[in-house]
């Protein structure tokens, strides 16, 4: 039986991989990377020496043969995003159901190393109401972008999704717009040096940001209640 191992990695302190990931990422044939570049600065800094392969949304279907072709071979792999958890909001999740289409449970185990994950380690420190969530993923750019909106702002549970630097004043914007009463956690740079949660009103948030350039830097897990 072969063993293809879903690993998480940190979101952005190195210190935050587990001995587990690590025993993992050192123990198997090949591991498969959003971009080796990245995955490659975690590798360096614990001294692991395992063969990569990219594999990313624009991957051909060659990609996937090869894969198949090491798991029918015996092989045991491993699946890194660039950061936390893979398959959420990450193409490794289309990889994942080929895999268990192709594949019974007596020929190829998928087994989850948990760790990272920047949607749950923001609502863990928001202050917010997390015993009920929607996780939306990266908000639509277009379509489908305002009818989101219009479900938050009825719902009564919390709503989590991540936004780019480049778009999150308009999503505060829109937020404005369909649900001025809701109450908004933005966080900010999860783990790292600058790391930032602002509570308040999406007014209260676009305000604090539009008034500190610096402040709209990074990425952002937006969190509404």
């Amino acid at each position: 039986m072969s063993k293809f191992y879903v690993v998480a990695t940190p979101i952005g302190n190195m210190g935050d991989i587990t001995l587990r990931a690590l025993e993992m990422l050192k123990s198997v044939d090949l591991i498969l990377c959003e971009d080796t570049r990245e995955t490659k600065k975690i590798l360096d800094k614990y001294g692991i020496n395992t063969e990569t392969m990219s594999y990313h949304a624009q991957s051909k279907l060659a990609k996937t043969d090869k894969i198949f072709e090491l798991l029918s071979g015996g092989k045991n792999l491993a699946l890194v995003s660039d950061a936390g958890t893979p398959t959420i909001s990450d193409p490794g999740a289309m990889l994942v159901s080929k895999i268990k289409e192709k594949f019974t449970t007596e020929e190829v185990q998928v087994v989850p190393i948990p760790g990272p994950s920047a949607v749950i380690t923001a609502l863990s420190a928001s202050g917010l109401p997390t015993h009920e969530f929607t996780f939306l993923g990266f908000m639509p750019h277009k379509k489908g972008r305002e009818t989101l909106f219009k479900e938050i702002a009825t719902a009564e549970r919390t709503f989590v999704f991540y936004e780019s630097p480049h778009r999150i004043l308009k999503t505060l914007e829109s937020l404005i717009k369909f649900c001025p009463e809701k109450k908004v956690c933005i966080a900010r740079e999860l783990t790292k040096i600058y790391e930032e949660f602002k509570t308040g009103s999406p007014a209260e948030v676009l305000e604090y940001l539009t008034k500190n350039p610096v402040k709209q830097k990074g990425e952002f897990t937006v969190i509404i209640s």
